[in-house]
C-alpha cells in the first residue's frame, strides 16, 4: 500500500491508503476520494485546478516537466512547493508524502 496524507483548506489532515500498481495520478485519486479538485482540463496540465502544495516528501517526487512548470508559473500563489496533482503518478515516490489542497 502507498500511504499519503491530504490536508484540506481548513487544515484538517486525512491519511489515504492507495493500492500499489493502480496507475492513477494523484488528481484521479483525490477526485475518487471526494476531495474538491476541479481538474477542469482532465489531467492535461492546462488549467492548474488541481494545484497542491507538497508539505512533506517533495525530495522524493519526480522532477517537474515543462508543461507543469509553465502552468504553475501562471498562478500568482504558486511557490517552490507547488505541484499539479494531475502530473504526479501514484507510485512509491509519493509514499509518505503530505499534500495540501490549494484554494481554487
Amino acid at each position: 500500500m502507498i500511504h499519503i496524507t491530504i490536508e484540506d483548506q481548513h487544515g484538517d489532515q486525512q491519511p489515504i491508503e492507495i493500492p500499489e500498481g493502480i496507475s492513477l495520478s494523484l488528481m484521479e485519486v483525490l477526485k475518487a476520494s471526494d476531495y474538491p479538485i476541479l481538474a477542469t482540463c482532465g489531467g492535461m496540465a492546462l488549467c492548474a485546478t488541481c494545484h497542491v502544495r507538497v508539505l512533506e516528501g517533495a525530495e522524493h517526487l519526480p522532477p517537474m516537466n515543462d508543461a507543469e512548470g509553465t502552468m504553475l508559473d501562471t498562478l500568482p500563489d504558486a511557490d517552490s512547493d507547488s505541484r499539479l496533482a494531475c502530473q504526479l503518478r501514484v507510485d512509491e515516490t509519493i509514499n509518505g508524502a503530505v499534500f495540501r489542497l490549494a484554494v481554487n
